[in-house]
């Protein structure tokens, strides 16, 4: 039997140029919960979303993602813990620099006349 290993000029990182790490995206066992409850329409757009704004900037401020400040959330995490909008959706994140790993802790549906803290 043949097992992979990487040629050795690559560090244990899948590095796509000097400056650019892709991160590896890890789901907490209650986030498929969130899913299944989801349309599939939903859940592919979400999925989708996680995949292209979490794989290499995760901790970047943009117009669809924020660290929240202050939020004690209901579940483990490594502050700080992070949001990410995708459409009425909210995907709640923190991140291990030292493993370049996201850690998805929930996904949540976000009412207009609710905030963050009214939903988690």
């Amino acid at each position: 039997m043949h097992l992979y290993s990487p040629p050795k000029f690559l560090d244990k990182y899948f590095c796509i140029c000097n400056y650019l790490y892709m991160y590896k995206i890890r789901f907490a066992k209650d986030v498929v919960k969130d899913l299944n409850k989801l349309s599939a329409f939903y859940r592919n757009q979400i999925l989708s979303g996680i995949e292209k704004q979490l794989s290499y900037e995760p901790m970047s401020l943009s117009k669809n993602r924020k660290m929240l400040v202050n939020l004690i959330p209901p579940w483990d995490a490594e502050p700080p813990i992070w949001e990410l909008r995708i459409g009425a959706h909210r995907v709640f994140y923190d991140v291990s620099e030292e493993g370049k790993t996201v850690f998805v802790r929930a996904i949540r549906k976000k009412p207009r006349d609710k905030t963050t803290k009214e939903i988690l």
